[in-house]
């Protein structure tokens, strides 16, 4: 089954199930597949999706998104933080006895 990729300056990837026996096999072609030729793999086990293989540049999008959205949420907590107050990390150990 083949997908667009919206992202600029990537190309269009297949996106494809195989059993993990097939990647098994053929893991050697499947990494090929994947590294040069821009796909995504999911791999499966009695029909059950377990795991996918993606370029790396797929991988450090995933991770760059992350990133944003742990920044975001730091952002709303500090605005949180200061608009409503924090409690001192001396009174938090005090209350824990330390």
């Amino acid at each position: 089954m083949k997908e667009e990729n919206n992202r600029k300056g990537v190309k269009p990837y297949a996106l494809e199930a195989i059993d993990t026996s097939v990647a098994r096999e053929g893991l050697s072609d499947t990494l090929n597949r994947v590294s040069y030729g821009n796909e995504r793999i999911i791999i499966k086990r009695h029909g059950k999706e377990l795991a996918a293989l993606v370029p790396m540049e797929d991988l450090r999008f995933l991770e760059e998104l992350e990133d944003r959205m742990d920044l975001e949420e730091a952002r709303a907590a500090l605005a949180e933080a200061e608009k409503e107050g924090s409690i001192p990390w001396e009174d938090i150990k005090k209350d824990l006895g330390l």
